[in-house]
């Protein structure tokens, strides 16, 4: 009978071991340490991009959007992933997504990323060119920067983030 009226108890210290939040904070903490590096100055090439990109959603009938450093600070941490390891990818797009919706309060990211091309209007063309491209520059969006970097050899890389606040 002592066991019958220990059981319910023994399964109340079990329910309440088993709902512990340890793990909950822990990724929460590891959320809230994602930090975002200085961004660098805008180049030339970078600004024609995005006067381009904002061109072109007018003509659309969309409205511009905002030039964010934020944004361009995360897509920067990009472009030099993808020169380091030579390759052009969304390899780890959901921390850049994290990290932009913890520092940029951003709802919506997506991104665009492109290698080789030599001018503004090339990379943008190529980009208006590709129907899943295309959506990310028409989407509706309030805040986008871009990254461009050259490797070694003098060939370019894009990294075109776009946000929803």
């Amino acid at each position: 009978m002592k066991a019958k009226k220990l059981l319910p108890l023994m399964a109340i210290v079990a329910l309440l071991s088993f709902t512990s939040c340890s793990t909950d904070s822990a990724a929460e903490e590891k959320i809230n340490s994602i930090e975002v590096p200085v961004a660098p100055q805008a180049k030339q090439i970078e600004i024609e991009i995005m006067e381009l990109i904002n061109a072109h959603r007018i003509t659309e009938g969309l409205n511009p959007l905002n030039y964010h450093s934020t944004v361009k600070a995360v897509a920067s941490t990009h472009t030099d992933y993808m020169i380091e390891v030579d390759n052009v990818s969304h390899d780890n797009f959901f921390q850049r997504k994290q990290s932009l919706q913890i520092n940029a309060d951003a709802n919506i990211v997506t991104e665009n990323v492109a290698y080789g091309f030599s001018s503004a209007d090339s990379v943008v063309n190529a980009w208006l060119n590709s129907p899943s491209h295309r959506e990310n520059i028409e989407g509706n969006f309030t805040d986008f920067d871009i990254s461009a970097e050259k490797n070694n050899e003098g060939k370019w890389y894009f990294t075109n983030i776009f946000i929803k606040r």
